[in-house]
């Protein structure tokens, strides 16, 4: 029997990937993807805890989801709330105990137990008069969960992602990841290219490698017999008839190692990256835990751009963090008025409970960190739009994935992951084609095709 399955997917990147296998869990199950929760016979919030509040989003959106839930039940339906992610793995005990209709709570690392799951609800509910228990399976399990997880079957378009490595053991002082993903695990390089074999087959011309800490990548080799990092598995994938485009995010800059360095050189991987700094003050970096000083990100930058002429970069910047002072503050402005990002993603420090740094002393002010952050993002959008009106005049090649909102738009991106607006065929979608770059804003390039 067809059942209705709604996944609303909150956060990075890794979380969109688990979401995607999710859905294929339980396709073999009846279940199919709607849109409309009112019309859902389950539904998974697959959810962030890296923002501030994020508890606190999960339980409205939950309380909204118990309205359709009740609703239909008042019709002889049933719907299935489960909560997954890291919020669900950081606060499992805490969403039962305030939201007793919520019928299932597991962490990142057990969704491939969903069949199980299920099966154990159902038969809570035959054995009892009321609505059964309710499941929580956060735990960190000894199997790892993508030796159990069924064969892709369909990638996002012509992008598609493809997770290699979960975990992260730097321990940021502000960072909750260590505490909802678990320690570093890579996958086997067999079983990668295995998926990305498959992602290709059904369509992928552009695929992303993710991982917490993916440049930590140290799995088993082709033959088992031992190792291989990033770089190594990168040269392999590239091998691939009808992968075009390699990417991989997110990085730590203590694992960038010659090794990755030189894999820039293999023309499939992309000169984009994203690396991670959080801050430009050495001061800061040794309170955050980041390993790192800011002159050793900085040469990274150089080797980098030395091996693959073009190479942009993106990071992340956190602004505020407790003990930052005015210097510490422009010793930030100073790194990115060296590097000149082409992206970047910008926040204020917000305390994630059962991190070093929530309790540390010299919290910084609301108000004084709006105030920095306004002043980086200035900074920082002008970099942007000054990276993208550097294209104008230029072809880039683009991989068309979309239609546009207008009438007779298709969008792609580019190398640099910028996104393209031009008008052309939807027959372009999936295909990368020349474009000859005419205007460019902050957040997208336009262009024309000479195919129609």
């Amino acid at each position: 029997m067809k059942k209705n399955l709604l996944i609303t997917t909150y956060g990075c990147q890794m979380n969109v990937y688990d979401s995607q296998r999710m859905s294929d869990i339980l396709k073999p199950l009846g279940y199919q993807a709607t849109t409309d929760p009112a019309d859902a016979d389950m539904v998974i919030l697959n959810t962030c805890h890296i923002r501030e509040k994020a508890t606190e989003k999960v339980f409205s959106e939950l309380g909204r989801l118990r309205a359709h839930k009740n609703k239909r039940a008042k019709n002889g339906k049933d719907t299935i709330i489960a909560v997954a992610g890291c919020v669900a793995q950081a606060e499992g005990a805490e969403i039962t105990r305030r939201a007793k209709y919520v019928d299932m709570v597991f962490g990142p690392q057990t969704y491939h137990e969903l069949p199980q799951m299920i099966a154990e609800l159902t038969r809570s509910r035959d054995t009892t008069d009321g609505p059964g228990r309710g499941i929580l399976n956060v735990e960190f399990p000894s199997e790892e969960k993508f030796d159990f997880l069924p064969e892709v079957t369909a990638p996002n378009g012509p992008s598609a992602f493809l997770t290699i490595q979960e975990g992260c053991d730097k321990f940021c002082h502000f960072c909750c990841v260590p505490y909802t993903r678990g320690a570093e695990y890579s996958r086997s390089s067999k079983s990668i290219i295995e998926e990305a074999l498959k992602l290709v087959d059904l369509g992928a011309k552009d695929i992303t490698l993710l991982g917490q800490n993916v440049n930590a990548y140290h799995g088993k080799n082709l033959t088992e017999t031992g190792e291989m990092g990033l770089g190594q598995l990168m040269y392999e994938l590239s091998k691939i008839n009808g992968l075009e485009r390699i990417r991989y995010t997110t990085s730590h800059p203590r694992d960038v190692d010659e090794e990755l360095i030189q894999a820039h050189t293999i023309e499939k991987v992309m000169p984009f990256l994203h690396l991670p700094v959080q801050s430009g003050s050495d001061k800061i970096l040794k309170a955050m835990n980041r390993k790192h000083t800011a002159q050793w990100y900085l040469e990274i930058i150089d080797r980098l751009k030395a091996v693959r002429p073009g190479m942009a970069f993106s990071s992340d910047f956190i602004v505020g963090y407790p003990g930052e002072n005015r210097k510490d503050f422009e010793d930030t402005l100073s790194l990115v008025n060296a590097v000149k990002y082409a992206l970047c993603y910008s926040f204020t420090y917000s305390k994630r409970p059962g991190t070093p740094a929530a309790t540390a002393d010299f919290q910084i002010s609301e108000e004084e960190k709006v105030e920095r952050l306004a002043i980086l993002q200035d900074l920082l959008y002008k970099q942007q739009t000054e990276f993208n009106e550097s294209k104008i005049g230029t072809i880039q090649p683009v991989l068309f994935e979309r239609l546009g909102r207008k009438e007779g738009q298709i969008i792609g991106k580019t190398p640099h992951v910028q996104s393209v607006h031009v008008t052309g065929n939807p027959r372009l979608i999936g295909q990368i084609i020349d474009v000859d770059i005419k205007g460019a804003t902050q957040n997208s390039l336009n262009g024309t095709i000479n195919i129609i």
